[in-house]
């Protein structure tokens, strides 16, 4: 009885929270889409600087060197076009993607500032689609599953040790 009474609990936690997953992973492709179009615009704008003095990327970074300050800023603007180039990667995977999908692409759904922003601005709701429903039954399931196996690891080293009236008999 107590351990159906924890797989429910741990269903309905499950449901609840995996429910969420359709929305919010739309609410970080938007975000990602957004932070992507920016760091695009930085991206081209230090290209077209280089460019104007005959410079690539690569050696415009190389010239970026010399002073405490222009190493910090070489060194910055390097985490940039990596930080575009992942996003941008990540942004290509989702865009368009389902619900369905984006669970697929979950470890794209992992930039912890968009993720953050994201995670602050959404606000939960009732899963009325039915990629909420899926995702609400599949984190019953979860929950349900791991909440029971926790349970019965915890109670395995006292399986057969009954401490009952036979139990307290055996000690006396």
């Amino acid at each position: 009885m107590i351990l159906r009474a924890i797989a429910l609990v741990g269903g309905l936690a499950g449901a609840m929270g995996l429910s969420q997953f359709p929305e919010y992973s739309q609410q970080y492709s938007q975000r990602l889409g957004g932070a992507v179009d920016e760091l695009s615009r930085v991206v081209s704008d230090f290209d077209a600087s280089a460019q104007a003095v005959g410079l690539t990327r690569e050696a415009a970074l190389e010239q970026m060197a010399g002073t405490a300050f222009l190493d910090r800023r070489r060194a910055d603007m390097a985490r940039t076009f990596d930080r575009h180039a992942r996003l941008s990667a990540d942004l290509a995977a989702l865009r368009g993607a389902g619900p369905f999908m984006r669970a697929y692409h979950a470890a794209r759904l992992t930039d912890a500032e968009i993720a953050a922003r994201a995670w602050g601005d959404y606000r939960p709701a009732l899963p009325l689609t039915f990629a909420g429903v899926v995702f609400a039954g599949l984190g019953f399931l979860a929950g349900a599953m791991m909440l029971s196996g926790l349970w019965r690891m915890l109670c395995w080293p006292f399986r057969g040790r009954s401490m009952g009236a036979k139990g307290l008999s055996r000690l006396g």
